[in-house]
């Protein structure tokens, strides 16, 4: 009966029985061959290369890293730079206004005079003119 198309009219096989082994002797043992020196030499240096460059490109990464923060911490300091000379101009344009100088000196316990404002010239000597004054 060759025919091995359907299970059930294939033959049954026999199982076969594995030869028992005599007591002292032992399987066969592969041996493993050990790597040669030269190329355990090869692949350590090709490893020290591998870290030495990954070690390389972590320490550019670093470098870029503490760069961009030293950007950074510029640009913000800029912006407060600018923030602030925005704020003092402001009140520069506040303390010239001339409405400003004059609720000030009203203030301070000036008054203001009804005729014509004194006004200051440097003269030549030691003494200092005011117009509109007299002279002691």
């Amino acid at each position: 009966m060759q025919y091995y198309g359907n299970l059930a009219l294939q033959e049954e096989r026999k199982p076969s029985q594995p030869t028992p082994r005599q007591r002292g002797q032992q399987a066969p043992q592969l041996r493993r061959r050990s790597i040669p020196v030269g190329e355990k030499l090869l692949y350590m240096l090709t490893v020290m290369v591998l870290v030495a460059v990954s070690s390389l490109v972590i320490y550019r990464y670093a470098s870029l890293y503490q760069l961009n923060r030293e950007i950074q911490l510029t640009s913000i300091q800029y912006e407060e730079t600018v923030q602030q000379s925005k704020e003092l101009q402001r009140e520069v344009e506040k303390l010239r206004d001339p409405n400003h100088i004059q609720e000030k000196a009203l203030q301070l316990g000036l008054q203001p005079q009804g005729g014509q404002p004194i006004t200051l010239s440097p003269s030549d000597g030691s003494e200092s003119e005011a117009s509109g004054t007299a002279k002691p």
